[in-house]
């Protein structure tokens, strides 16, 4: 059974009593936002032509791991000549 005109009418009345104007216009932006966004981020993901990446791999974060570790490997082989 849906609502009908009136049941709708009443329903907004007492949102509006609750919220307040101001408070509505704001949730139904912040809604809609997000809404938009979700739409966005489904197409982005649903086109092909576009690789998907691996969110597991973080570019930066490799590159200074991997010079880490030669330089703690270099540091090693020097203590290691020095004894």
């Amino acid at each position: 059974m849906t609502p009908g005109p009136w049941e709708l009418l009443i329903i907004l009345a007492i949102v509006l009593l609750i919220f307040g104007p101001r408070r509505l216009k704001s949730l139904g932006s912040d809604l809609g936002n997000a809404i938009k966004g979700f739409r966005s981020a489904m197409s982005e993901k649903e086109d092909p032509s576009q690789p998907a990446e691996d969110p597991r791999i973080i570019p930066n974060e490799s590159n200074s791991s991997a010079s880490a570790d030669s330089t703690t490997e270099q540091e090693t082989a020097k203590q290691k000549q020095d004894v």
